[in-house]
């Protein structure tokens, strides 16, 4: 028996009534479902957050490198004030092995963070010339950073008075007589730890002062053995690498 004209469409509406039920009652629980908001808050601000710890973690390490340098400074300036040779009945002799020790010591503290590479340690003994003024009587550098040194070289104020000391204006480090300061500065350029280049290339600079811990000759650094004679760490070299 052939259907009824009117039932057939009947037929096709029913479904996609109940079609049409089903995709509201879809697009409400849709409307209603805050299950991926978490995700796309992060996607969105997963970049910034990630951006804020690295430039935090940039800053970190660009300070624990300034405190690095600056005891360096200091642990090689106090090295170099007690060196010499071990005769309590004369004054001590300081030889070129022991400043090249001293050096030695500043590459074992400061490996990690290049110093050699990238900076530059220079060490200095401040005295008083004969005249009463203030005098570098030795210089010794190492490092492959091309810096020579902010406070004066070697032989300057080697006579008269006009050479008034070592440091900062203000803050210039001066020698007694009968004694000397041994003077230490550091350069180094810093190295970004991340592609951040905020820091990258920045100068840190610092100085620290010791006065010679004993009696010392001071007439200036002697050789072990005058017929073979240690490498000088002379300051007209820029080198990473230990003097030879």
């Amino acid at each position: 028996m052939m259907p009824e004209p009117h039932t057939l469409p009947g037929k096709i509406a029913a479904p996609i009534s109940a079609l049409g039920r089903r995709m509201r009652r879809l697009r409400r629980r849709i409307a209603q479902d805050r299950s991926g908001v978490a995700f796309v808050e992060f996607a969105f601000t997963a970049p910034v957050v990630l951006a804020m710890g690295m430039l935090g973690t940039e800053t970190a390490y660009y300070v624990i490198t300034h405190m690095q340098v600056s005891q360096l400074a200091m642990q090689v300036a106090d090295n170099a004030s007690r060196v010499g040779e071990q005769d309590v009945l004369t004054s001590r002799r300081v030889f070129e092995s022991d400043i090249n020790e001293s050096l030695v010591g500043a590459e074992k503290l400061g490996e990690t963070f290049g110093i050699f590479e990238r900076g530059r340690v220079i060490i200095s003994s401040l005295q008083r010339n004969a005249d009463g003024g203030q005098w570098i009587a030795w210089q010794r550098c190492r490092g492959a950073k091309v810096h020579v040194s902010s406070y004066g070289e070697e032989g300057e104020g080697a006579s008269g008075t006009s050479f008034e000391g070592m440091g900062e204006p203000g803050n210039v480090i001066t020698a007694s007589n009968g004694t000397a300061v041994i003077f230490v500065e550091i350069s180094y350029e810093y190295d970004s730890l991340t592609p951040f280049n905020v820091y990258d290339g920045r100068e840190i600079v610092y100085t620290a002062a010791f006065n010679v811990r004993d009696s010392r000759n001071l007439t200036g650094l002697f050789q072990r053995d005058p017929n073979n004679p240690d490498p000088v760490a002379s300051c007209d070299v820029f080198s990473a690498d230990r003097p030879s």
